[in-house]
């Protein structure tokens, strides 16, 4: 499978495929909230809604114009999330063929009320299970548009769902916590020193704390060699005014950009930086995709020292 770094030899996407990005606006925050449920990450959810973008970008010579385009996006990212969830070492707990009585989730209007209220419980479910519950009960497709994207039967999605249902029935009592990764002191130092010098805008201290072969995934625009990139360029002239910030995002240590508005920041998207051997080596910035934030569950910003 071609990785997006492959759109264009230097990183930088292919006009075409911006194109092909900017007539999917709408599909693309319930595409990323399916993927975030799936994967327990609202970052990874977005890494493999990237993937799966790209991937329907390849392949749309395939594509049937007479089928609704969301359901065969949600059909790449259903296996796309599966085969993550593997290599990450989830196994899929062998189906229970007993047949289960039906129970209906508390009375929660389909959509962002549901999708909060069982974001955390959903992840203790198998991947079948979670994926039926999420497209049918937060998402509001039909068993039959579920069981096209799952690649089941109308039958297996009602089994699926009703098992998913008991079991999120039975933690509601007890809801699980999201675990909060907290880097070593080294690395901590090094990402306050990395976003005090983006505030700054000292491009060489920041090249100075990555290493010679640091790679960059700018959302939508670039995927290939820090040094290759115009990254810090763009970065003096962005967007919108904004200010980088050390903090949590459901408990993952991260950058979080603040959109300043006067004298008020709002968080507004994160970049993922990655750390080995006392070195940046990777930096995943999605300044481009705010959407993200809104499918966390906690955001929590680094007051300055």
């Amino acid at each position: 499978m071609s990785s997006l770094s492959d759109i264009h030899p230097a990183g930088l996407f292919e006009d075409r495929y911006r194109a092909f990005l900017e007539t999917i606006p709408a599909v693309r925050p319930r595409l990323h909230r399916y993927c975030a449920r799936m994967t327990g990450s609202v970052i990874d959810g977005e890494d493999i809604a990237q993937e799966v973008l790209f991937e329907a970008y390849r392949k749309l010579n395939q594509y049937d114009e007479e089928r609704a385009l969301a359901p065969w996006l949600f059909g790449i990212a259903h296996h796309r999330c599966i085969d993550f969830l593997r290599k990450r070492g989830v196994r899929e707990t062998a189906e229970n063929e007993a047949v289960v009585p039906e129970i209906v989730l508390p009375v929660i209007p389909a959509g962002r009320g549901l999708d909060h209220a069982i974001a955390r419980m959903v992840l203790h479910l198998p991947p079948k299970e979670r994926s039926c519950v999420l497209l049918k009960d937060v998402l509001d497709y039909s068993l039959e548009e579920v069981a096209q994207m799952v690649d089941s039967t109308t039958g297996g999605v009602k089994a699926a769902l009703n098992r998913g249902r008991n079991k999120l029935a039975a933690m509601q009592d007890s809801p699980k916590e999201l675990p909060v990764t907290a880097p070593e002191p080294a690395t901590q130092e090094l990402l306050r020193l990395y976003v005090d010098r983006f505030n700054k805008q000292d491009w060489d201290g920041v090249r100075e704390l990555a290493s010679a072969d640091a790679r960059l995934r700018v959302a939508d625009c670039f995927a290939g060699r820090l040094d290759d990139s115009p990254y810090f360029t763009q970065y003096e002239h962005p967007i919108l005014p904004i200010r980088m910030a050390l903090g949590h995002v459901d408990g993952e240590t991260v950058v979080v950009i603040l959109h300043v508005e006067g004298d008020q920041e709002t968080p507004y998207s994160v970049i993922r930086i990655t750390v080995a051997q006392g070195c940046v080596v990777e930096i995943s910035d999605y300044i481009k995709c705010p959407w993200i934030l809104k499918s966390a569950q906690s955001i929590s910003v680094d007051m300055p020292s």
